[in-house]
């Protein structure tokens, strides 16, 4: 585990944004519980969560979010609540103040663990979002400021403000990263994020799902709505190499395959740990078995190479 805000973070995040749109409450409960008895303890969502999906205007994610808590309100101190804002208005400060409010409001509580600036938003000087989110940490709102979808060049910029201007310093930073897709993260991001001491929270783990296994043909890939999505890795000689990767190692450790590849990126230089959802319990286990198994280096490298 890792500590942020002087909380404790295990190595697997659970993504939020399956809750209130695919997940309804009953089964988003189960899901949030069983994650807790496994030893989770982050919980990561939105406030655009899931506008989306026709009749909704975001939030839904959050509210399912209370409405678990409230139920047994002995879990806020078992988990660290991570949340966003900036996708849909942008990150002007006037609009950063209203919407954390309105976040703290739809998850009933009284600070937000992690708050991120959801994406970078290049019309607003770094100064005047970050300043809005400092004083959001000095009012005791949020316990640490996150940076979600930055190049490299703009962490080290938001870094030097808040070095500049005498503001906590981001401690969390949250990139597309998988077993297929690591040039998203891997160079110079990567070297920000050690560099700077950031706690990297990988999206997009099990690449739309193609890392479980369940897209291995075009004709897989109606499965499900995001299967047209794995179209590429389908088809390239990369995505084949990777499962094949994946199916050796999983059958060595009698495990799934997405638990393995999760695994491979929980131990990535920079990762604190991967962000990935369930829609149902069962699709959980697969998820937080990750939480404790170990690869071995060399079953590590066969990953890599395979992914290279």
């Amino acid at each position: 585990m890792i500590s942020i805000a002087g909380k404790q973070v295990a190595p697997l995040a659970l993504g939020g944004n399956v809750f209130g749109w695919t997940t309804d409450e009953r089964t988003s409960f189960a899901i949030l519980d069983a994650f807790v008895d496994a030893g989770g303890t982050m919980i990561d969502t939105a406030d655009v969560y899931s506008a989306w999906v026709p009749g909704h205007v975001g939030g839904e994610s959050e509210r399912v979010i209370a409405a678990w808590l409230k139920r047994d309100p002995a879990k806020r101190d078992k988990v660290y609540i991570a949340t966003k804002v900036g996708f849909m208005a942008g990150l002007k400060p006037e609009t950063i103040g209203p919407a954390c409010d309105a976040s703290l409001e739809r998850l009933g509580v009284e600070q937000i663990d992690l708050y991120y600036q959801h994406k970078d938003d290049e019309g607003v000087p770094l100064a005047d979002s970050l300043g809005a989110f400092e004083e959001l940490r000095r009012a005791g709102k949020i316990a640490a400021t996150g940076l979600s979808n930055f190049s490299a060049e703009r962490v080290e910029e938001a870094m030097a403000v808040c070095a500049d201007q005498g503001f906590a310093k981001p401690a969390a930073l949250q990139n597309w990263y998988n077993l297929v897709e690591r040039g998203k993260y891997e160079g110079a991001l990567q070297d920000a994020t050690v560099r700077n001491g950031l706690a990297q929270f990988p999206y997009y783990s099990l690449a739309n799902g193609f890392l479980t296994g369940k897209y291995r043909s075009k004709d897989d890939l109606g499965r499900s709505p995001r299967g047209l999505r794995n179209i590429e890795y389908v088809e390239g000689e990369r995505g084949r190499r990777v499962l094949a990767a994946l199916d050796e190692v999983a059958a060595e450790t009698g495990v799934a395959l997405a638990t393995v590849a999760l695994a491979w990126l929980k131990v990535q230089p920079g990762v604190a740990a991967p962000i990935a959802s369930a829609t149902s319990v069962a699709q959980l286990g697969e998820l937080v078995a990750a939480l404790r198994l170990e690869l071995s280096e060399g079953q590590l490298e066969r990953l890599s190479q395979a992914s290279s």
